[in-house]
């Protein structure tokens, strides 16, 4: 009876959580301020390729919220990380304090006037860096154009061309650091940081977090390399997690990861399974995304239609009453990671601190030293 009542209680605070539009505490942009490069934004892409005949399936169709989940444990949340990071990876907070002490805040700076302009670019900062860190590491080899040695690097992948955007606010951001203190940041800092500093403000400062910086440049950027190591949309539980584990993250981390789906857009080919009769999709989601993807090409559609433009908790409550769009988040309806879904929603703060712990986690896949990287001096190019 102590368990159900736990249950009740957590249900009915289900219910009273309210969440609310984009109200940045930081001050608005400045008067004048250009509108976003028009080069940014999304065309139709090529799709994923479609899900094996072996597709997990679907949750059970009850829209009610789990109710037979164990009651929670004593041990409360993880904190926001704020130690050093493992000697061995060479990254620490304040890498650049003394080299060059202007870094972070002009990222910041940069990243600020274009989530203000355009919340979906800050939004693609925050995937730019995940899409970094899941191939090759975080080595900003995700940036790297194509040259005559290398036709397809990493930016041209499926999951990444052309819907992978931010790439001139990294740009500017990395100009403007040259000018101050000539080679000695890595792109690969600029991307951490400006994943950051997006999550900061498409937050409202409810994301906030040191991170540690040290990272060096990679060679090596291979398109082959991305479907194999991202995540699909169309992944079911047990792909997700050995996609993360692969890189050193955990279910936790998966779950609290996923939850930057609560910003930003996606092409309909991206969940093109979901809209089928069998999907255990909302059925007037299911209606609505239908009418929206029935138009000639790959059209775009929020990923979280509630509030499509603050990076907030609300992602977990509509995975809980199947209001999501891939079938990687209809996975986290299972018996496995139901619960840390349900405690995100029910818990204030709790996923914005598991959040900020799981980026500087992520952060420190696969980092290059000066042994096999390098400081780019542009980020497009190798040196």
């Amino acid at each position: 009876m102590a368990k159900l009542a736990v249950v009740v209680t957590l249900l009915a605070l289900v219910g009273s959580v309210t969440c609310q539009g984009y109200t940045g505490n930081a001050s608005p942009p400045p008067p004048g301020l250009s509108p976003p490069n028009p080069s940014l934004s999304l065309s139709p892409s090529t799709p994923y390729p479609p899900p094996s005949p072996t597709h997990p399936s679907p949750a059970p169709s009850s829209r009610s919220p789990p109710t037979t989940y164990p009651s929670p444990t004593l041990t409360p949340p993880s904190p926001a990380w704020s130690g050093p990071s493992p000697p061995a990876l060479g990254l620490r907070i304040g890498y650049y304090k003394t080299t060059c002490p202007k870094a972070e805040q002009i990222v910041k700076d940069t990243v600020k006037n274009v989530v203000y302009a355009n919340a979906g670019i800050g939004a693609g900062l925050i995937r730019l860096f995940f899409h970094d860190c899941f191939v090759e590491g975080c080595d900003a080899s995700v940036l790297l154009d194509p040259t005559p040695a290398n036709s397809q690097p990493e930016k041209l992948g499926i999951p990444n061309f052309p819907s992978l955007r931010g790439f001139e606010v990294i740009d500017a951001a990395k100009a403007a650091i040259e000018k101050e203190c000539p080679g000695v940041v890595s792109c690969a800092d600029v991307v951490a940081f400006a994943g950051r500093d997006a999550a900061y403000y498409l937050s409202g400062a409810g994301i906030d977090f040191a991170m540690p910086a040290g990272r060096y440049d990679g060679r090596v950027s291979l398109a082959s390399e991305t479907l194999s190591n991202l995540p699909s949309p169309f992944a079911g539980l047990g792909q997700l997690k050995k996609s993360f584990a692969d890189k050193g993250l955990d279910t936790d981390d998966m779950v609290t990861l996923s939850g930057a789906h609560s910003i930003g857009v996606s092409h309909c080919s991206s969940f093109s399974d979901r809209l089928s009769t069998t999907s255990d999709m909302d059925a007037a989601l299911k209606t609505s995304l239908t009418r929206a993807c029935s138009s000639s090409g790959d059209p775009t559609v929020a990923q979280d239609f509630k509030t499509p433009s603050k990076l907030d908790s609300q992602y977990y409550r509509n995975v809980l009453s199947r209001d999501v769009l891939f079938t990687s988040d209809a996975a986290l309806r299972s018996s496995e990671t139901g619960f840390d879904v349900f405690l995100n929603v029910v818990v204030p703060g709790r996923w914005e601190k598991k959040f900020a712990a799981a980026m500087v986690k992520m952060g420190g896949v696969g980092v290059k030293t000066s042994a096999n990287g390098e400081i780019r001096t542009n980020c497009r190019v190798v040196n």
